[in-house]
């Protein structure tokens, strides 16, 4: 693999010299800056160069009818879920100083164009699309002309997926690309990291992980030992809190020990054959030769098997706004691109959504509903 980097914040991170660690916070913090700064404050702590948030407004993500989630108060709509995530820009504005002060990066994931130029106003150091958006391109495109850098997570995508995506976001000022399996929580086995050398060795840009699984180094120190420049982990207070993401987040204290994993396992200056024989033997040695080859896997890109049942329904797709009748012609206000989740069909990739604006409908549609090649005629002749 060649040792690229990737430079955010004014630090350069290169994979076997130094990694960068994100403590992703997302909306753990439930709408409360108080406690976005307690978990800023923990980050800070437990050795994390970045903090990450999530730049939520539901119309941006998803349909109000997309389906239910479970919570321990019983199933609530996801759309209201997300919907009580929401806060004001001044938010955002008030925890991104509050990282600097503190000495670390502010990062924040956008979902759409609005949150977009919100984030962009903020002065981050890095955008960071989440693996849902990974086919939004006109998000994509959009963040690729701001001039900063791009963190791109690739969890239930193809290989091909992640071409595009890096197609549509060419310009950009700088690329890594995050090897992901979207499941909460990822079972180990399934991160297949020797893919790790494979996307770099493709595409030509550094990489990293995000990742979701509940040990606190199996995963973080074996994507070192691949090639990784960066690790990506959630972080709360507590598993108990109510965050949609606590439950596979790691505590401050387990959080300290994945950071203190990675750089101690870099400590020790050697060639990327060095490190990475090291950090295989020592791991071997704790938890299994047998487990540790599981986990580093084929090195070939697939869907994990955790994921394959949300390919099509995690990412984006183009769906209706409202209910139409036939023979209406689709304006750029009746379709949306969003992701379909619990319980609608997904529709047409995004990348389609030029040729869909316009087209008329053979046969009426209901809200929601994904947009398929079989609605349509066609876009009406020019008069």
């Amino acid at each position: 693999m060649q040792n690229r980097l990737f430079q955010a914040g004014g630090t350069a991170y290169r994979a076997y010299e130094r990694v960068m660690v994100i403590a992703e916070i997302g909306t753990g913090h439930n709408g409360s800056l108080d406690k976005a700064k307690e978990l800023v404050d923990a980050a800070q702590e437990a050795g994390a160069d970045a903090a990450k948030f999530q730049i939520v407004y539901a119309d941006e993500i998803l349909h109000p009818d997309t389906g239910f989630v479970t919570l321990p108060g019983g199933p609530v709509r996801l759309y209201d879920r997300f919907r009580s995530l929401e806060v004001s820009p001044d938010f955002y504005e008030a925890i991104a100083d509050y990282c600097r002060q503190k000495g670390l990066i502010f990062l924040a994931s956008p979902f759409g164009l609005k949150s977009l130029a919100e984030l962009d106003r903020l002065d981050p150091a890095a955008i960071k699309i989440a693996s849902p958006e990974l086919n939004h391109f006109p998000l994509l495109q959009a963040a690729s002309r701001l001039s900063r850098p791009l963190i791109l997570s690739s969890g239930v995508s193809t290989l091909a997926d992640i071409e595009r995506a890096l197609d549509a976001t060419a310009d950009a000022q700088a690329r890594i690309l995050l090897h992901c399996v979207t499941s909460y929580p990822a079972p180990e086995e399934e991160y297949n990291l020797a893919v790790l050398e494979s996307l770099s060795a493709i595409f030509g840009i550094p990489v990293g992980v995000s990742d979701h699984s509940l040990d606190p180094v199996l995963v973080p120190l074996l994507a070192v030992a691949s090639g990784a420049a960066a690790i990506e982990k959630h972080i709360c207070l507590s598993k108990s809190d109510p965050g949609l993401d606590d439950p596979v987040a790691l505590e401050p204290e387990s959080f300290a020990r994945m950071t203190r994993a990675v750089r101690e396992s870099l400590l020790v200056k050697a060639d990327a054959a060095g490190v990475k024989s090291r950090i295989i033997a020592g791991l071997s040695d704790e938890y299994g030769t047998e487990r540790i080859g599981a986990i580093l896997g084929s090195g070939v890109k697939s869907l994990a098997p955790s994921e394959r049942a949300n390919y099509s329904r995690t990412n984006r797709s183009i769906h209706y706004l409202r209910d139409m009748a036939q023979g209406s012609t689709i304006a750029e206000g009746d379709v949306a691109i969003l992701r379909t989740e619990k319980v609608l069909t997904p529709g047409l990739s995004p990348e389609w959504l030029g040729d869909i604006v316009g087209a008329r409908l053979i046969r009426g549609v209901t809200a929601g509903a994904g947009v398929s090649w079989g609605d349509v005629v066609s876009r009406p002749a020019p008069r």
